[in-house]
């Protein structure tokens, strides 16, 4: 087979890749504000800016990652299958880093969202043209408290998963630049 037609078999559909790009750019935002945001003082004004955009792209991010799932079961058929030549401790770390980032990002948003709805004097979830979205949760001490920790720990573990992500890929960029494993090309 040609090596230009293998290369285009290998990669993702360019919908797929799209999305995967958007979102890791938004997603690392999201973290850094986050980290920003949460070790300055509330009445700060610049805090006050970002919280309403940290909110807004969080829940975009959610929305990104079920088109995301949605793709991905409409070319199921058409995705690169993992390299045969990984060892199997490779294969099912690359397994369960890559399902765990995508229910994180469905489930870290939601734990944001939670936490926006039950804080007591929470002015609510924006998103964009939309004022505020409909609260999912009734205000409460507690339920904040518990949101705003499971919030921060999947963030956390989010951010671990994007550190093990991206060493993976450039690992087999460096070491098999060109071969099998070399998986970065499949997104670009």
């Amino acid at each position: 087979m040609n090596v230009t037609l293998r290369h285009v078999r290998n990669r993702y559909p360019a919908s797929i890749r799209a999305v995967h790009w958007v979102r890791a750019a938004l997603i690392l935002g999201l973290l850094a504000t986050g980290i920003y945001m949460t070790g300055r003082a509330e009445d700060d004004a610049i805090s006050g800016l970002l919280y309403p955009n940290h909110k807004q792209f969080g829940v975009l991010v959610w929305i990104l990652a079920v088109v995301h799932l949605g793709l991905r079961w409409q070319y199921r058929s058409q995705l690169p299958a993992m390299a045969e030549t990984l060892t199997p401790w490779e294969k099912r770390l690359s397994l369960g880093v890559h399902r765990l980032l995508v229910a994180l990002t469905l489930i870290t948003p939601l734990l944001g969202f939670g936490m926006s709805s039950s804080l007591p004097d929470g002015d609510g979830v924006p998103f964009f043209l939309i004022a505020k979205l409909p609260e999912i949760l009734p205000k409460s001490d507690t339920a904040f408290l518990v949101f705003q920790a499971l919030h921060k720990y999947s963030a956390y573990l989010m951010l671990a998963c994007i550190v093990l992500h991206v060493a993976g890929a450039l690992k087999h960029r460096l070491q098999d630049r060109g071969g099998e494993t070399d998986v970065l090309q499949r997104m670009f």
